[in-house]
């Protein structure tokens, strides 16, 4: 049996914690956005009937 000892050395471990974070918090980022998007395009008809409302009855 083969014993593999495997260095990673500081600067090379805190730019993977680092490329970690940055894809987490880029996927956070993509979902909300998804979110909202998919969440106007049912609010929006709701805003646009109470608009109208407003602009015919002063």
């Amino acid at each position: 049996m083969k014993l593999f000892l495997l260095y990673i050395d500081p600067g090379s471990g805190s730019y993977l914690v680092q490329m970690i974070i940055a894809g987490v918090l880029a996927g956070l980022f993509y979902f909300k956005n998804l979110w909202f998007k998919v969440r106007s395009f049912f609010v929006k008809a709701k805003k646009d009937e109470s608009a109208e409302n407003d602009m015919q009855n002063p």
